[in-house]
């Protein structure tokens, strides 16, 4: 690869990046070109050298988040308890608390509204819920809860979405804190080992 080559990647890269924050911080249809052009601080005709319009910058972005998911739950993977995996899911509410009372969720901001502009990429973007869902549903089946498992990754989905979207609109950090302590409560509880059906018939 050559000096010019790394410059280019280099350059659409970093539009990706800022194209991600405006669209995480002002929402897809709120952000424009030039918006993300003045962000890079780059011109129009290297601009549109790397994309020629917003939607192909969604689609990019969208990419970049779903290989950063996956290398996030890799590197989580290699915590042996399976219980771990899962707490490391819910502290992301907590690592992440700061921006989610500003913004909200990442995944759940864009996919919502994606869905309300009846986007093309509105699938695209829930790819990322699935990643999550069929990741916990694994780890839940791995602490033996069986046919259970993929209830309980979705029913875990759903509570950290609720919990991320109250703490948005009142601007609530500490709200995260006493729910997440409450999501580890909950995880402990799915923890414990469960009767055998048949032993209690």
């Amino acid at each position: 690869m050559g000096v010019n080559d790394t410059g280019e990647a280099g350059t659409r890269e970093q539009i990706v990046a800022a194209a991600d924050r405006l669209f995480y911080r002002q929402g897809y249809e709120h952000t424009s070109f030039s918006d993300i052009a003045d962000a890079v601080r780059i011109s129009r005709g290297n601009f549109y050298y790397h994309f020629r319009s917003k939607d192909e910058i969604l689609e990019a972005v969208i990419e970049a988040r779903v290989a950063a998911t996956k290398g996030m739950l890799a590197g989580w993977e290699r915590t042996e308890d399976p219980a771990s995996r899962i707490r490391s899911f819910i502290h992301l509410l907590f690592v992440n608390r700061l921006d989610i009372t500003r913004y909200g969720c990442p995944v759940g901001t864009l996919s919502s509204e994606l869905a309300k502009l009846e986007h093309d990429s509105r699938d695209e973007a829930n790819a990322l819920f699935t990643l999550f869902r069929v990741w916990l549903a694994r780890e839940f089946a791995r602490l033996g809860r069986g046919k259970e498992s993929d209830a309980l990754a979705l029913h875990l989905l759903a509570l950290t979405q609720g919990i991320a979207t109250l703490a948005n609109a009142f601007d609530d950090e500490a709200f995260i804190r006493r729910e997440v302590r409450l999501l580890e409560a909950w995880l402990d509880d799915q923890c414990r080992p469960r009767p055998d059906a048949r032993a209690a018939k």
